[in-house]
């Protein structure tokens, strides 16, 4: 009893030092936990790419250290079980399932018995890593984006584990651990002396999400004699520095401990935009960046919207002083076709044009500058910018666009109105301008709805943004400055003269803090105008109608695409279809415009728009069916543009054309007055499509005539063969109705935008799944197999009742070996259908030909012959694949091939996909049976008479 009162104080000391080191732990949990997601609002980004990048590479790991005695070996979690079952991991759901050899040999028919579960998918959504992003994405859609916290109900990623998400997540800790520490309570000055931590995602294909394009950034010193220009928010003289943001002489002093400044400042690729980074953080810190209360100028209360109905009878009157409209072209790409269609619709001699192109569209940008001069009422910006979805630089060039007009004394408009190549009308301009004529005191902007705080959150309006390094980086928390109402929409709209002065040239609080608030706003175009709008002496005019009708389908368009260039996840509208016609003619609002199209996936609905605004073209007029666009051009591109994959295939269908063109003289094998030998690399390629159909590629090369000695430029049209094969016994559940490989697949219109699928060993194929609908669910096994009948991957995935598309990336460690690849589709190990594809040899490294160096690396095939960690040759004998000595050594020697044998190989393999169908002469030609180009219907330069531009006639219009 005498020790009680030591044991109780003992005790309490136990217990005080147990509570200090749980509360060390904690901290240290947070920290680390503070430092692994961009998202501050739960599931965040880092875990979102956690979850995402390390399905296969964390997984693995996992994989080896199961017992021998699992059967099945399960990739990570992609959906939800269909049925309650463990699985060998724990209890996360697993849907696509990597066999491992032991469970390989005890497959048989009978695996539909086995305890291990299908997994359900969702039918809608990918099953594979992030795809690889093409350098022109930059839509710039109007949409209303999804923050990382609730992308989950538009994703078909499931929950992990815990076994799994410590598995997967420990490395991942680790370096965001590093390279929070490396940061943390370091001052700014500090930080920008030494580069940042470059993390590296456990995932094989995270560099892909977190690829940004090397391009001036958003706001730089603006050099002498460069066509970058400033800011809208900033004068026309040289500057450096973003509003607010005046550079310090002397060191700053702030502290970074913002976890999503630290992982921005992690992944900027330049120094300049880091160090922009830091100052853009330190001043907000300092709260010296933004205002906090701005001053509302509107004379009433609450939102002020003029409801504006449609008359049908009166719209065709002609008003007595009718309004003349200034339309702003915001394009990029390469759809010149779809653009001068769109162009001959709205063009009239009464009204303007301004076109910006954007900076990385010098193809684009070079046929429209000719397409302006034929038009006194048409101008290209003189300046160009490179925008980028969500962008603040999308507002930059809209107000720079807006004084532009204004300076324009000779320009006398009414309207401002922004379209894209993506835009067509739906109601003719005459009834445009009447419409606008009765109403030339409106502005036409659309609202959002009523929930202006979830709208707010959603748009992401209440976190700092920043954009350099061609990215929107995230920054932070921000609150919303008080005295106005926060508005946003979409971003096209009409605006009247008057308000477009405003808020170009007012020096009011209210539109100098707008502009300065929105200059480190995401989506700044979705926002600003309608802000400025509502609380703005003109909150009158606002008539809540942007007169324009959007397809949008967000099951298919949010799918988070752009999230390699903003911190954050949006939507798209999809394209219009020919089954969307009557939405069209059933609009009973006041409605002109709509989007999107895109010719390349559906030309027939714009023939449809077309032939019902202004009639259909006569019979017999040719190219009404087809369409072109141009991919890659030698004079604006050049040749580092094109992969090597790329030129190496574009060479191939060159040589198929000239032994076409020597084809065509039969019977006469000592002439040579049509044979010829390539000469250079090609010059354009155009892809070709017919009803809506892909026809191939259209390679425009030039050629030394053997006969004549002269050099001719021809052009080569080849076409792609279907490999896919349903089983030859049909199955009465056999749902499949295509298979197909390829990359960029393209989710939201479900369709590869790598057309004719033309793959190297570095690519990282994608294998797509059609299927019909059915009562039931299906679980397919999809089974990769290279030229030398080794097991590349093998996978399962539960198709939905109501799936339509199915599609994964087996993460497929390269190089992949050329050759002819099969990929086969199978049911309880019973073939539903199957196909082929080429991964072609390069014979370009580097834009150069190849040597032999890198052909043995290139073409040898992955190191230990293993594409995954997992062997999968314990499925040979259940798949009947023999492995062939002589096949092996084929390929080895083949390996090694460089010059003449190495085209030989490449021209063999591929032409048993492609076909040279025809081949033409641009210019002259001493050939006597080849034909001209322009007689063709096929070629880039045959006839188009529904996108050529013609001189207005004399009602103005020039359709």
């Amino acid at each position: 009893m005498v020790g009680n009162p030591c044991v109780r104080r003992l005790a309490r000391r136990s217990r005080s030092v147990l509570v200090v080191a749980l509360a060390v732990l904690l901290v240290q949990t947070l920290i680390v936990w503070n430092f692994s997601s961009l998202d501050s609002a739960g599931e965040g980004t880092g875990k979102r790419r956690e979850k995402r990048d390390s399905r296969v590479g964390g997984l693995n790991k996992a994989v080896r250290e199961q017992p021998q005695s699992h059967l099945l070996a399960p990739l990570p979690s992609l959906c939800g079980p269909a049925h309650p079952k463990p699985s060998p991991l724990g209890s996360g759901p697993v849907t696509v399932e990597a066999r491992s050899s032991a469970a390989a040999l005890h497959h048989s028919p009978s695996w539909s018995n086995s305890p291990y579960t299908a997994w359900r998918c969702d039918s809608y959504h990918s099953h594979q890593p992030k795809e690889r992003v093409r350098l022109d994405s930059n839509n710039n859609e109007n949409s209303v984006p999804k923050d990382f916290d609730t992308i989950d109900s538009h994703s078909n990623l499931g929950a992990r584990s815990q076994q799994q998400q410590a598995l997967v997540g420990s490395t991942k800790r680790k370096l965001d651990k590093a390279q929070a520490q490396s940061i943390l309570g370091k001052s700014a000055s500090k930080v920008l002396k030494y580069p940042p931590v470059q993390p590296r995602g456990l995932g094989h294909n995270y560099t892909h999400i977190h690829k940004t394009h090397p391009q001036v950034p958003t706001i730089p010193t603006v050099a002498q004699g460069s066509n970058q220009d400033p800011p809208f928010y900033l004068s026309q003289k040289l500057v450096s520095a973003p509003p607010g943001l005046e550079r310090r002489k002397e060191q700053l002093q702030c502290e970074i401990n913002g976890k999503e400044a630290i992982s921005a400042l992690s992944r900027a690729k330049t120094k300049l935009c880091r160090q922009q980074i830091v100052e853009v953080y330190c001043k907000h810190k300092d709260r010296a960046l933004m205002p906090d209360k701005v001053p509302r100028y509107c004379p009433i209360e609450g939102k002020a919207s003029v409801n504006v109905q449609w008359e049908e009878d009166s719209s065709d009157a002609a008003p007595a002083g009718p309004v003349r409209i200034a339309f702003v072209l915001v394009i990029h790409g390469r759809a010149l076709r779809q653009f001068q269609r769109l162009f001959k619709a709205i063009y009239h001699t009464s009204h303007y044009y301004y076109i910006h192109v954007d900076k990385r569209s010098s193809y684009l940008h070079k046929e429209v500058l000719f397409l302006a001069s034929q038009y006194p009422n048409v101008r290209v910006t003189p300046w160009r910018m490179a925008t980028i979805w969500g962008g603040a630089s999308l507002l930059t060039m809209y107000l720079r666009s807006m004084e532009d007009l204004l300076h324009m004394p000779e320009w006398s408009w009414d309207f401002f109105i922004n379209l894209s190549a993506a835009d067509y009308p739906i109601r003719t301009s005459e009834q445009l301008v009447a419409f606008l004529s009765k109403h030339r005191n409106m502005n036409f902007i659309k609202s959002h709805g009523r929930d202006n705080a979830r709208f707010i959150r959603k748009q992401g309006l209440d976190r700092l943004f920043y954009e350099c390094d061609t990215h929107m980086w995230r920054l932070g928390d921000r609150t919303i400055p008080e005295g106005i109402v926060v508005d946003g929409g979409s971003d096209w709209f009409l605006l009247n003269r008057p308000f477009v002065n405003y808020v170009v040239n007012s020096q009011d609080e209210l539109v100098s803090s707008m502009k300065l608030f929105y200059a480190y706003t995401l989506l700044p175009a979705e926002s600003f105008f309608h802000t400025v709008l509502e609380n703005s002496p003109h909150c009158e005019s606002m008539v809540d109608n942007n007169l324009r009708l959007t397809n949008w389908n967000r099951k298919l368009g949010c799918k988070c695409q752009y999230k390699h260039i903003v911190d954050w996840c949006g939507c798209s509208p999809n394209d219009f279809k020919p089954s969307d016609l009557p939405r069209f003619q059933q609009v009973s609002r006041p409605t002109f415009f709509a989007r999107k199209f895109e010719a390349s996936v559906s030309q027939e609905i714009i023939n449809l728009l077309d032939s019902f605004l202004f009639g259909a073209y006569a019979p017999g007029t040719p190219g009404l069916q087809a369409y072109w666009e141009n991919i890659y051009e030698q004079e604006t591109d050049g040749l580092a543009s094109l992969s090597d994959a790329t030129i190496s295939h574009y060479h191939a269908f060159t040589r198929m054309g000239l032994s076409r063109a020597a084809g065509l003289l039969q019977g006469h094998p000592s002439d040579k007055s049509c044979r010829y030998m390539a000469m250079g690399h090609p010059v354009s390629v155009h892809l070709y499509f017919l009803s809506d159909q892909f026809q191939g590629y259209l390679i425009h090369h030039m050629a030394t005539n053997q006969g004549s000695a002269q050099l001719e430029s021809l052009e080569t049209w080849v076409t792609p063969r279907d490999p896919f094969t349903l089983a030859h016994t049909p199955h009465q559940t056999n749902r499949l109705q295509h298979l197909q490989v390829g990359t960029d697949w393209d989710p939201k219109e479900r369709l590869f935008r790598n057309w004719g699928g033309l793959l190297g060993p570095e690519d990282e194929p994608v294998a797509m799944q059609r299927w019909s609908r059915s009562q039931s669910n299906l679980t397919a096994t999809i089974v990769w197999i290279d030229p030398t009948n080794v097991i590349a991957a093998t996978y399962d995935i539960l198709v939905d009742a109501a799936a339509e598309f199915t599609h994964y990336r087996p993460p497929l460690s390269p190089p992949l070996r050329p050759g002819v690849w099969t990929l086969k589709v199978l049911h309880h190990w019973s073939p539903l259908g199957q196909t082929s594809f080429i991964v072609a040899p390069l014979e370009f490294h580097q834009q150069q030909p190849i040597q032999q160096e890198e052909t043995q690396r290139l073409h040898g095939g992955p190191s230990r012959n293993s594409y995954m960690e997992q062997s999968f040759h314990g499925l040979n004998p259940v798949l009947r694949l023999p492995v062939s000595l002589g096949t092996v050594e084929e390929a080895e020697a083949n390996a090694s091939l460089t010059g003449a044998p190495l085209r030989r190989w490449v021209d063999q393999l591929l032409e048993s996909r492609w076909s040279a169908a025809d081949v033409c002469s641009i210019g002259p030609s001493t050939c006597p049976i080849m034909r001209r180009c322009h007689l063709t219907a096929w070629s880039s330069v045959s006839p188009d008479p529904k996108s050529e531009l013609i001189p207005p006639r004399k009602d103005g219009r020039i359709r």
